[in-house]
């Protein structure tokens, strides 16, 4: 659940007092982009990554977006501070207001800026995973961007749910693994890891961007490849990742038994993965005390 208090355009307000209108067309057809960023010691971590993002998206899908970095990035931290919060998620909207007919004729700037935070959800570990086909569409021109319009996400993560799974890998077109509805996902055989290209049609994960860097220096190759469903039930770890999660071991997926969750290449990047966050959050104190 968000906290109190939202920044809207240009404002910290409670969240009772700020209006959004049907006349936003972009709020309604789901023109708009996102991003949810993980918060620690009051910093969001990886903020550059989701900034360039959220610029490549706006590109991608003509989404206006005269936002810049810095002042968003202050912004950000007037709403963590006005929530107080320490450890938690934040998010980043871009509305695009002014868009097609069914649009109002109120003063609206282009698009609307709304931040928000909130506590980090609990999440079972390790991980049961059900499988949906045509869950994503690799030939898409919006495929991997993380636009408002999110129901094929949200919907087929209910339906997992609903059938006693925790998560839902989504095949592409081609029966090929692209991603779970909110989170990437990686294979683990021999010692080396996989995780799909982005043609699979999956999303430019964040945490997903950092493990491709940081395995070499642990000694684990992490590459892209084309992974398929025996691909995963065959696997020694199978594990997810995302901003709110960072890293969870996979027991089963479709029924098929994963032998360790989480396996010992799975802590070995997730304890990766956390000292690479400390150095961040380190390096973003001290450059806040130094001003």
């Amino acid at each position: 659940m968000i906290h109190h208090f939202v920044f809207h355009n240009d404002r910290v307000l409670p969240v009772e007092s700020v209006r959004l209108s049907p006349g936003q067309a972009g709020l309604l057809n789901g023109w708009g982009l996102f991003t949810t960023i993980r918060i620690h010691d009051g910093i969001p971590f990886a903020f550059e990554r989701h900034w360039s993002r959220l610029e490549r998206d706006a590109e991608r899908t003509r989404c206006p977006f005269p936002f810049v970095a810095e002042t968003v990035r202050e912004q950000l931290a007037m709403l963590l501070q006005a929530n107080t919060v320490q450890q938690g998620a934040a998010r980043i909207y871009a509305i695009y207001n002014q868009v097609g007919f069914w649009r109002s004729a109120e003063n609206f700037p282009r698009v609307d800026l709304l931040l928000c935070s909130a506590d980090l959800p609990s999440y079972r570990e390790p991980s049961r995973l059900g499988l949906r086909e045509f869950g994503r569409y690799a030939a898409s021109p919006l495929a991997g961007v993380k636009v408002l319009s999110w129901l094929d996400n949200v919907w087929n993560y209910y339906e997992a749910q609903q059938a006693g799974f925790d998560e839902v890998v989504l095949l592409n077109e081609r029966g090929e693994v692209a991603e779970c509805t909110a989170a990437n996902i990686f294979c683990v055989r021999g010692g080396r890891v996989t995780t799909p290209p982005l043609n699979s049609g999956c999303l430019s994960g964040i945490t997903r961007s950092v493990l491709l860097e940081i395995g070499a220096s642990v000694g684990v190759e992490v590459k892209e490849a084309v992974l398929r469903p025996d691909d995963l039930y065959a696997a020694d770890e199978v594990f997810i990742s995302s901003t709110n999660r960072s890293m969870l071991g996979v027991s089963e997926i479709n029924g098929h038994q994963i032998a360790t969750a989480p396996g010992p290449v799975t802590l070995k990047m997730e304890n990766a993965f956390g000292e690479y966050v400390k150095r961040y959050i380190a390096g973003k104190s001290a450059a806040a005390r130094g001003r």
